[in-house]
């Protein structure tokens, strides 16, 4: 069954969040949905959710699902406001398990964060199809940029996630934990097996200046002209480019105060006995232990 997608992109991450909703029935699902977030002040907007909100209200659209295509380190997402406002479950890749575990040790999180998945309604696995209306979501698991990557086709749409950016900018770095170039490209090998007629919905574009970002790639696209994983690149280069890149890269501005929300589903760490709320910033303190 056809669908209609709708992208808004949020312009202080390079976000794209997606709306498929399906023609026949107005079943809808949003895909990776975003905060604002202003790190210094510590203030969090909802005005991005607001916008997906009132797309879906005004065309009479039924959120039947909230998609994460994995726990963002660049973006706090909005699946728990939207949640709340809907009451559409949030689903995620069942590798948020190892995610939350990792995350819990480096942040040092108390016994209060249980790292089993509970945060969320549906925890996906590779072959799941979910249903929209009368078309059916279907989960590739998509792994490489993190251990929980998943991307959802739905017709010929697919919502990628960070797995390929637009062919000028190539893919997602394989950095961070439970990452794995080797696993990226079989990934990408999985997705450039698709049907020609295939729209890849990116999570992220960074277009040069002057350019708009592109909410959407054709496969063949990406196939013939992604300067990083092209059809023909093999995975002993891509491997070696990716780590080359990736040792250049420096941490995400947003990368702690983005996990600790995400990891949860979007909702924030638990208020302390007068209601306030507190992110944590491990310190690299090496320089202070040096002997002088």
């Amino acid at each position: 069954m056809p669908v209609d997608v709708a992208s808004f992109f949020h312009a202080a991450t390079s976000t794209w969040t997606h709306v498929a909703g399906d023609a026949a029935t107005g079943a809808a699902a949003v895909v990776d949905p975003v905060l604002d977030f202003d790190p210094v002040a510590g203030r969090i907007g909802t005005g991005p959710a607001q916008a997906v909100l009132d797309h879906l209200r005004a065309h009479g659209l039924d959120l039947r699902w909230i998609l994460e295509t994995h726990a963002h380190a660049d973006h706090l997402t909005a699946a728990a406001w939207l949640r709340a406002r809907t009451g559409a479950p949030v689903a995620v890749g069942a590798g948020i398990v190892e995610v939350q575990a990792g995350f819990k040790q480096r942040l040092g999180l108390g016994g209060e964060f249980v790292a089993d998945g509970s945060h969320f309604d549906r925890l996906l696995r590779d072959g799941d199809t979910l249903p929209l209306g009368g078309s059916t979501i279907e989960v590739l698991a998509t792994p490489g940029h993190t251990a929980d990557s998943m991307s959802y086709r739905v017709g010929d749409a697919v919502f990628i996630g960070d797995t390929l950016f637009s062919p000028a900018a190539g893919s997602a770095r394989c950095d961070f934990p439970g990452g794995s170039a080797a696993a990226l490209h079989a990934s990408v090998r999985r997705l450039y097996a698709l049907p020609d007629d295939t729209q890849l919905y990116l999570c992220h574009d960074y277009p040069p200046a002057g350019a708009a970002p592109r909410d959407r790639v054709p496969l063949r696209e990406q196939r013939e002209h992604n300067v990083h994983l092209a059809a023909g690149t093999g995975a002993a280069d891509f491997v070696a480019l990716r780590e080359r890149r990736d040792a250049t890269l420096a941490v995400p501005r947003l990368f702690w105060p983005a996990l600790q929300v995400n990891i949860r589903a979007g909702e924030l760490p638990p208020a302390d006995d007068e209601g306030r709320r507190f992110l944590k910033l491990p310190l690299d303190a090496d320089a202070l232990a040096a002997k002088p």
